[in-house]
Protein backbone atom coordinates (compact mmCIF):
# COMPACT_ATOMS: atom_id res chain seq x y z
CA UNK A 1 0.00 0.00 0.00
CA UNK A 2 1.83 3.61 -0.96
CA UNK A 3 1.44 6.34 1.63
CA UNK A 4 1.37 9.35 0.56
CA UNK A 5 3.23 11.99 3.49
CA UNK A 6 1.58 15.58 3.67
CA UNK A 7 2.71 16.19 7.37
CA UNK A 8 -0.90 16.22 8.13
CA UNK A 9 -2.25 15.47 11.57
CA UNK A 10 -5.56 13.62 12.02
CA UNK A 11 -7.88 11.60 14.54
CA UNK A 12 -6.04 8.32 15.54
CA UNK A 13 -9.41 7.26 16.47
CA UNK A 14 -10.94 7.60 13.48
CA UNK A 15 -7.83 5.24 12.29
CA UNK A 16 -8.39 1.64 11.37
CA UNK A 17 -5.68 -0.60 13.76
CA UNK A 18 -5.18 -4.15 14.69
CA UNK A 19 -5.13 -4.67 18.61
CA UNK A 20 -3.09 -7.73 18.56
CA UNK A 21 -1.51 -7.76 22.22
CA UNK A 22 -4.29 -7.64 25.23
CA UNK A 23 -4.64 -10.30 27.92
CA UNK A 24 -8.31 -11.16 29.21
CA UNK A 25 -8.08 -9.64 32.96
CA UNK A 26 -5.86 -6.61 32.00
CA UNK A 27 -8.26 -5.58 29.75
CA UNK A 28 -10.69 -5.00 32.50
CA UNK A 29 -12.23 -1.40 33.04
CA UNK A 30 -11.45 0.14 36.36
CA UNK A 31 -14.82 0.84 36.68
CA UNK A 32 -16.16 -3.00 36.70
CA UNK A 33 -13.45 -4.21 38.81
CA UNK A 34 -14.39 -1.70 41.38
CA UNK A 35 -18.14 -3.20 40.88
CA UNK A 36 -17.39 -7.04 40.41
CA UNK A 37 -15.52 -6.59 43.95
CA UNK A 38 -17.97 -4.78 46.00
CA UNK A 39 -20.47 -7.53 44.67
CA UNK A 40 -18.04 -9.71 46.14
CA UNK A 41 -17.12 -8.37 48.96
CA UNK A 42 -13.67 -8.56 47.99
CA UNK A 43 -11.24 -5.78 49.27
CA UNK A 44 -9.11 -4.57 46.72
CA UNK A 45 -5.03 -3.14 47.43
CA UNK A 46 -5.76 0.46 47.24
CA UNK A 47 -2.66 0.16 43.81
CA UNK A 48 -5.87 -0.89 41.76
CA UNK A 49 -7.70 1.52 42.53
CA UNK A 50 -5.67 4.78 43.04
CA UNK A 51 -6.05 5.79 39.26
CA UNK A 52 -1.80 5.56 39.08
CA UNK A 53 -0.81 3.82 36.81
CA UNK A 54 1.71 1.03 38.24
CA UNK A 55 5.17 1.32 37.85
CA UNK A 56 8.08 -1.72 38.88
CA UNK A 57 11.07 -2.28 38.38
CA UNK A 58 12.69 -5.19 35.77
CA UNK A 59 13.81 -7.29 39.02
CA UNK A 60 11.90 -10.20 40.07
CA UNK A 61 10.40 -7.95 42.92
CA UNK A 62 9.11 -5.96 40.70
CA UNK A 63 7.17 -8.08 38.76
CA UNK A 64 6.43 -10.16 41.57
CA UNK A 65 4.60 -6.44 42.78
CA UNK A 66 2.85 -6.70 38.85
CA UNK A 67 1.75 -10.37 39.51
CA UNK A 68 0.42 -9.71 42.99
CA UNK A 69 -1.90 -7.15 41.28
CA UNK A 70 -2.91 -8.88 38.37
CA UNK A 71 -4.00 -12.05 40.73
CA UNK A 72 -6.14 -9.38 42.89
CA UNK A 73 -7.73 -8.61 39.84
CA UNK A 74 -8.31 -11.90 38.20
CA UNK A 75 -9.95 -13.00 41.62
CA UNK A 76 -13.00 -11.04 40.90
CA UNK A 77 -13.75 -12.88 37.27
CA UNK A 78 -15.22 -15.87 39.06
CA UNK A 79 -18.53 -16.57 36.85
CA UNK A 80 -19.42 -17.13 32.94
CA UNK A 81 -21.61 -13.66 34.01
CA UNK A 82 -18.25 -11.95 34.73
CA UNK A 83 -15.85 -13.49 31.97
CA UNK A 84 -18.73 -12.35 29.21
CA UNK A 85 -18.51 -9.11 30.49
CA UNK A 86 -15.10 -8.52 30.31
CA UNK A 87 -14.67 -9.36 26.98
CA UNK A 88 -17.67 -7.35 25.85
CA UNK A 89 -16.15 -4.54 27.40
CA UNK A 90 -13.07 -5.09 25.91
CA UNK A 91 -14.32 -5.28 22.28
CA UNK A 92 -16.55 -2.19 23.10
CA UNK A 93 -13.44 0.08 24.27
CA UNK A 94 -11.57 -1.07 21.42
CA UNK A 95 -14.29 -0.08 18.61
CA UNK A 96 -14.18 3.16 20.58
CA UNK A 97 -10.70 3.63 19.61
CA UNK A 98 -10.89 2.60 16.59
CA UNK A 99 -9.99 -1.20 16.54
CA UNK A 100 -11.14 -3.27 13.62
CA UNK A 101 -9.52 -6.19 15.24
CA UNK A 102 -8.96 -7.73 18.77
CA UNK A 103 -6.92 -10.67 19.60
CA UNK A 104 -7.49 -11.45 23.16
CA UNK A 105 -5.02 -13.77 24.70
CA UNK A 106 -6.89 -16.28 27.52
CA UNK A 107 -5.22 -18.89 29.63
CA UNK A 108 -8.84 -20.30 30.34
CA UNK A 109 -6.56 -22.12 33.43
CA UNK A 110 -7.52 -19.59 35.89
CA UNK A 111 -11.58 -19.07 34.92
CA UNK A 112 -11.89 -22.97 35.00
CA UNK A 113 -12.69 -24.06 38.12
CA UNK A 114 -15.26 -21.60 38.43
CA UNK A 115 -17.19 -22.60 35.58
CA UNK A 116 -16.82 -26.47 34.89
CA UNK A 117 -13.27 -26.66 33.53
CA UNK A 118 -11.08 -25.94 30.41
CA UNK A 119 -13.19 -26.63 27.86
CA UNK A 120 -16.55 -24.73 29.27
CA UNK A 121 -14.15 -22.11 29.83
CA UNK A 122 -13.02 -21.05 26.84
CA UNK A 123 -16.43 -22.20 25.05
CA UNK A 124 -18.02 -19.35 26.94
CA UNK A 125 -14.70 -16.86 25.78
CA UNK A 126 -15.89 -18.06 22.46
CA UNK A 127 -19.15 -17.79 22.18
CA UNK A 128 -19.07 -13.99 23.85
CA UNK A 129 -16.52 -13.30 21.33
CA UNK A 130 -18.74 -14.30 18.42
CA UNK A 131 -21.55 -12.29 20.07
CA UNK A 132 -19.43 -9.06 20.50
CA UNK A 133 -18.38 -9.59 17.29
CA UNK A 134 -21.85 -8.69 15.95
CA UNK A 135 -22.70 -6.21 18.23
CA UNK A 136 -19.48 -3.44 18.53
CA UNK A 137 -18.09 -4.73 14.66
CA UNK A 138 -15.18 -5.54 15.88
CA UNK A 139 -13.56 -9.07 14.44
CA UNK A 140 -12.05 -11.16 17.46
CA UNK A 141 -9.77 -13.75 17.22
CA UNK A 142 -8.77 -15.78 20.98
CA UNK A 143 -5.24 -16.46 21.41
CA UNK A 144 -4.67 -19.47 24.48
CA UNK A 145 -2.23 -18.68 26.17
CA UNK A 146 0.12 -21.04 28.79
CA UNK A 147 2.00 -19.92 31.23
CA UNK A 148 5.81 -20.08 32.11
CA UNK A 149 5.04 -20.33 35.86
CA UNK A 150 3.20 -24.14 35.34
CA UNK A 151 4.52 -26.88 33.86
CA UNK A 152 5.01 -27.72 30.23
CA UNK A 153 2.89 -30.60 30.46
CA UNK A 154 -0.14 -28.08 31.22
CA UNK A 155 1.14 -25.96 28.20
CA UNK A 156 0.46 -28.86 26.11
CA UNK A 157 -3.04 -29.11 27.48
CA UNK A 158 -3.98 -25.86 26.29
CA UNK A 159 -2.26 -25.91 23.10
CA UNK A 160 -4.46 -29.01 22.00
CA UNK A 161 -7.56 -27.37 23.78
CA UNK A 162 -6.37 -24.78 21.17
CA UNK A 163 -6.01 -26.93 18.35
CA UNK A 164 -9.60 -28.60 18.61
CA UNK A 165 -11.05 -25.13 18.36
CA UNK A 166 -8.65 -23.66 15.76
CA UNK A 167 -10.48 -21.21 13.71
CA UNK A 168 -12.39 -19.11 16.64
CA UNK A 169 -9.04 -19.87 18.26
CA UNK A 170 -6.10 -18.01 16.45
CA UNK A 171 -2.98 -18.36 17.90
CA UNK A 172 -1.35 -20.06 21.20
CA UNK A 173 1.10 -17.96 23.27
CA UNK A 174 3.44 -18.39 26.37
CA UNK A 175 3.19 -15.41 28.87
CA UNK A 176 4.07 -14.31 32.02
CA UNK A 177 7.44 -13.81 33.65
CA UNK A 178 10.14 -14.79 31.02
CA UNK A 179 12.86 -15.42 33.52
CA UNK A 180 10.62 -18.67 34.76
CA UNK A 181 10.57 -22.48 33.12
CA UNK A 182 12.99 -23.56 30.25
CA UNK A 183 11.55 -22.48 26.88
CA UNK A 184 12.60 -25.48 24.70
CA UNK A 185 10.87 -27.81 27.15
CA UNK A 186 7.14 -25.76 25.62
CA UNK A 187 8.42 -26.39 22.24
CA UNK A 188 6.48 -29.82 22.17
CA UNK A 189 3.16 -27.58 22.87
CA UNK A 190 3.81 -25.17 20.52
CA UNK A 191 4.05 -27.70 17.65
CA UNK A 192 0.56 -29.07 18.75
CA UNK A 193 -0.90 -25.36 17.82
CA UNK A 194 1.34 -24.80 14.58
CA UNK A 195 0.39 -28.27 13.21
CA UNK A 196 -3.19 -26.96 14.22
CA UNK A 197 -2.88 -24.05 11.72
CA UNK A 198 -2.65 -22.33 14.52
CA UNK A 199 0.21 -18.67 14.70
CA UNK A 200 2.78 -19.14 17.60
CA UNK A 201 2.30 -15.58 19.88
CA UNK A 202 4.87 -15.99 22.65
CA UNK A 203 6.41 -13.55 24.79
CA UNK A 204 9.49 -12.78 24.71
CA UNK A 205 12.43 -10.03 24.38
CA UNK A 206 10.92 -7.99 27.45
CA UNK A 207 12.43 -8.41 30.54
CA UNK A 208 15.23 -10.07 29.12
CA UNK A 209 17.59 -9.45 26.25
CA UNK A 210 18.60 -10.74 22.91
CA UNK A 211 19.43 -14.27 23.95
CA UNK A 212 15.87 -14.87 24.75
CA UNK A 213 14.67 -13.98 21.88
CA UNK A 214 17.05 -16.43 20.17
CA UNK A 215 16.02 -19.00 22.43
CA UNK A 216 12.23 -18.28 21.90
CA UNK A 217 12.65 -17.82 17.86
CA UNK A 218 14.51 -21.25 17.66
CA UNK A 219 12.33 -23.14 20.01
CA UNK A 220 8.72 -22.20 19.74
CA UNK A 221 8.74 -20.54 16.02
CA UNK A 222 6.94 -17.55 16.71
CA UNK A 223 5.01 -16.00 13.69
CA UNK A 224 4.92 -12.87 16.11
CA UNK A 225 6.66 -12.01 19.20
CA UNK A 226 4.84 -10.42 22.18
CA UNK A 227 6.80 -7.82 22.60
CA UNK A 228 10.36 -8.50 21.14
CA UNK A 229 11.92 -4.70 21.52
CA UNK A 230 15.34 -6.12 23.36
CA UNK A 231 15.75 -7.45 19.60
CA UNK A 232 16.55 -3.85 18.74
CA UNK A 233 19.85 -4.49 21.24
CA UNK A 234 21.30 -6.73 18.88
CA UNK A 235 20.95 -5.44 15.14
CA UNK A 236 22.09 -8.82 13.67
CA UNK A 237 19.33 -10.63 15.61
CA UNK A 238 16.72 -7.65 14.72
CA UNK A 239 17.26 -8.36 10.49
CA UNK A 240 17.22 -12.00 11.68
CA UNK A 241 13.89 -11.51 12.94
CA UNK A 242 12.40 -9.59 10.48
CA UNK A 243 14.05 -11.91 7.38
CA UNK A 244 12.22 -14.66 8.86
CA UNK A 245 8.79 -12.38 8.81
CA UNK A 246 8.18 -12.30 12.22
CA UNK A 247 6.38 -9.58 13.78
CA UNK A 248 6.42 -7.62 17.11
CA UNK A 249 3.50 -6.36 19.52
CA UNK A 250 5.10 -3.54 20.59
CA UNK A 251 3.43 -2.06 23.98
CA UNK A 252 5.22 1.09 24.82
CA UNK A 253 3.22 2.02 28.02
CA UNK A 254 3.73 -1.37 29.33
CA UNK A 255 7.62 -1.33 28.65
CA UNK A 256 7.76 1.35 30.48
CA UNK A 257 5.82 0.23 33.46
CA UNK A 258 7.38 -3.01 33.58
CA UNK A 259 10.84 -0.86 33.68
CA UNK A 260 12.37 -2.20 30.59
CA UNK A 261 12.80 1.76 29.33
CA UNK A 262 11.99 4.11 31.43
CA UNK A 263 9.57 6.12 29.48
CA UNK A 264 6.90 4.86 26.58
CA UNK A 265 9.00 7.34 24.56
CA UNK A 266 11.86 5.91 24.95
CA UNK A 267 10.97 2.28 23.40
CA UNK A 268 12.88 2.06 20.12
CA UNK A 269 10.10 1.95 18.12
CA UNK A 270 11.97 4.85 15.16
CA UNK A 271 14.74 1.98 14.92
CA UNK A 272 13.01 -0.85 14.49
CA UNK A 273 10.77 0.79 12.10
CA UNK A 274 13.85 1.77 10.33
CA UNK A 275 15.09 -1.77 10.46
CA UNK A 276 12.14 -2.87 8.64
CA UNK A 277 10.07 -4.59 11.28
CA UNK A 278 6.77 -5.65 11.04
CA UNK A 279 4.99 -4.09 14.21
CA UNK A 280 1.54 -4.02 16.10
CA UNK A 281 1.08 -1.45 19.00
CA UNK A 282 -1.14 -2.91 21.88
CA UNK A 283 -1.98 -1.99 25.31
CA UNK A 284 -1.20 -5.23 26.85
CA UNK A 285 -2.70 -4.75 30.66
CA UNK A 286 -4.34 -0.81 30.52
CA UNK A 287 -6.36 -1.69 33.61
CA UNK A 288 -2.52 -1.71 35.40
CA UNK A 289 -0.85 0.25 33.01
CA UNK A 290 -3.24 3.01 32.65
CA UNK A 291 -2.86 3.21 29.17
CA UNK A 292 -5.06 2.11 26.17
CA UNK A 293 -4.54 1.54 22.62
CA UNK A 294 -5.27 4.83 21.20
CA UNK A 295 -2.13 6.01 23.34
CA UNK A 296 0.23 3.69 22.38
CA UNK A 297 -0.37 5.33 18.81
CA UNK A 298 -0.29 8.85 20.84
CA UNK A 299 3.15 8.16 22.00
CA UNK A 300 4.25 6.98 18.20
CA UNK A 301 2.96 10.80 17.62
CA UNK A 302 5.27 12.42 20.43
CA UNK A 303 8.18 10.65 19.31
CA UNK A 304 8.00 12.62 15.82
CA UNK A 305 5.97 9.63 13.40
CA UNK A 306 3.63 11.68 10.92
CA UNK A 307 0.31 10.56 9.86
CA UNK A 308 2.13 8.97 7.01
CA UNK A 309 4.29 6.39 9.57
CA UNK A 310 1.61 6.52 11.97
CA UNK A 311 -0.66 4.89 8.98
CA UNK A 312 1.82 2.59 8.30
CA UNK A 313 1.79 0.96 11.53
CA UNK A 314 -1.54 0.99 11.53
CA UNK A 315 -1.68 -1.00 8.54
CA UNK A 316 1.91 -3.22 9.64
CA UNK A 317 -1.10 -4.35 12.50
CA UNK A 318 -3.57 -5.08 10.53
CA UNK A 319 -1.38 -7.22 7.90
CA UNK A 320 -0.04 -9.23 10.44
CA UNK A 321 -3.02 -9.57 12.19
CA UNK A 322 -5.09 -13.36 11.65
CA UNK A 323 -8.38 -11.76 10.73
CA UNK A 324 -9.69 -12.65 7.59
CA UNK A 325 -8.82 -11.43 4.51
CA UNK A 326 -11.94 -9.61 3.90
CA UNK A 327 -11.63 -7.70 7.21
CA UNK A 328 -8.11 -7.08 6.19
CA UNK A 329 -8.50 -5.71 3.04
CA UNK A 330 -11.38 -3.51 4.65
CA UNK A 331 -9.60 -2.05 7.51
CA UNK A 332 -6.73 -1.16 5.24
CA UNK A 333 -8.85 0.36 2.62
CA UNK A 334 -9.78 2.35 5.76
CA UNK A 335 -6.11 3.41 6.68
CA UNK A 336 -5.67 4.80 3.02
CA UNK A 337 -8.65 6.54 3.41
CA UNK A 338 -8.17 8.26 6.73
CA UNK A 339 -4.64 9.33 5.25
CA UNK A 340 -6.11 11.24 2.42
CA UNK A 341 -8.76 12.78 4.26
CA UNK A 342 -8.23 16.30 5.24
CA UNK A 343 -6.33 17.09 8.74
CA UNK A 344 -7.96 17.97 11.61
CA UNK A 345 -5.24 20.77 12.41
CA UNK A 346 -1.97 21.88 10.23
Amino acid sequence: MSLPADGGVRDLTALPKAHLHLHFTGSMRQQTLRELASERGIRLPRSLTDDVALQVEPTRRGWFRFQRQYDSARAVVDSEEAMRRLLHEAAEDDAAEGSGRLELQVDPTSYAPFVGGLTPAIEIVLDQAARSERETGVSIGIVIAASRTRHPLDARTLARLAARNAGPVIGFGLSNDERRGVTAEYGPAFRIAREAGLLSVPHGGELLGPSHVRDVVEHLGPHRLGHGVRAAEDPRLLEQVIDAGIGLEVCPASNASLGVVENAADVPLRQLVEAGAQIALGADDPLLFGSRLLDQYETAREVGFDDTEIAELAASSIRISAAPEQVKQRLLAGVQEWLTSAPTAP
